[in-house]
């Protein structure tokens, strides 16, 4: 085993462990805080004074993780492909 095989093979086993992790993440907290709006779900206008809804989350101040958005695609086309009859 040369030093090279070693170094590879714990750099596949961390990136496996952080992508593990990840799809973790997304399961169980599927909702992360808009960037926009910093999660507030209302933005104020450059002058201070009017608040209007943000546009990015309609005002939940939440979006979906991009993982779970990748996980619900791989499931609705699981169960649009498995659907029986």
């Amino acid at each position: 085993m040369t030093p090279t095989d070693s170094a590879s093979t714990v750099l596949l086993l961390t990136l496996l462990l952080v992508t593990f992790g990840y799809g973790v993440t997304c399961w169980f907290w599927p909702f992360k805080a808009c960037r926009t709006c910093r999660g507030g779900g209302k933005l104020r206008s450059p002058f201070g004074r009017a608040i209007r809804l943000c546009r990015r989350c309609n005002g939940t101040g939440l979006r979906l993780r991009p993982g779970r958005r990748a996980i619900n695609a791989a499931r609705r086309i699981h169960r649009t492909n498995h659907h029986r009859d």
